[in-house]
């Protein structure tokens, strides 16, 4: 394996249950294709059930069959907490303490045993992590590349602009964005991608990397996704 850096993506979404996961499962099989050891990591998995009489959360199990390489559960899923609510609140009722560093160091571990590294975020781009942490602070300290999930439902043009912003306010690049179409019933879903492909590509040179229709079950590794600008990715993991 190379002592390089692996590259790697930051993946979040313009809101909890949009298909983050699915995504990052995606990615990871189009990055299979090109790179041997790839790894997905859920630094804070807020929900579990009892899998064989042990705690598992399905965003992690999910992230770990799309990946091609096992690790240390403590690297792909530092934080696992019991209660489905947000971050911070789930860690309260656990009794445990979330740090950005905790998160990060884990991170900068796994990197060493692959070949490529997705980071799934926990829900919304600003999802408190604590009282002083929030989900822009951890994608701030680990500085990779970002992809944005838009869920698309009533109300998703306003999530995935401002989501946006917050992106570029954090001093991050915003690389690409997928469209995931969570409302069957949504419509002028055509004219919604439409404006987002315009407004992403003027903006932030953000294209369009994939398009999932609407179905109840969706294998990742059936999804058609692009990788963005993988020469583009590993510049900017090399400036680490």
């Amino acid at each position: 394996m190379s002592s390089l850096p692996a590259p790697g993506l930051f993946v979040t979404g313009t809101d909890t249950g949009v298909g983050k996961t699915l995504i990052s499962a995606a990615l990871l099989h189009a990055l299979a294709k090109h790179y041997p050891r790839v790894v997905g990591m859920k630094p804070i998995a807020a929900g579990t059930e009892l899998i064989n009489g042990v705690p598992a959360n399905e965003d992690v199990l999910a992230l770990r069959a799309a990946s091609t390489v096992r690790v240390d559960p403590a690297l792909d899923n530092p934080v696992l907490l019991p209660d489905p609510v947000s971050p911070h609140i789930a860690a309260q009722r656990a009794g445990v303490q979330i740090t950005v560093a905790q998160l990060v160091n884990a991170y900068q571990a796994l990197r060493l045993q692959a070949d490529a590294v997705v980071v799934e975020g926990a829900g919304g781009f600003l999802v408190p992590l604590s009282d002083s942490e929030n989900g822009a602070d951890l994608a701030r300290a680990l500085a990779l590349p970002v992809v944005l999930v838009v869920g698309l439902r009533l109300g998703c043009l306003n999530h995935a602009l401002l989501t946006a912003q917050a992106i570029a306010a954090s001093g991050l690049t915003l690389v690409g964005w997928v469209a995931n179409h969570v409302d069957a019933t949504m419509l002028a879903q055509a004219d919604n991608i439409a404006y987002l492909q315009n407004q992403f590509a003027t903006h932030y040179g953000a294209p369009l990397l994939g398009s999932v229709p609407y179905q109840p079950h969706t294998a990742a590794n059936t999804i058609q996704i692009s990788l963005p600008r993988p020469l583009d990715v590993r510049k900017q993991l090399s400036k680490k």
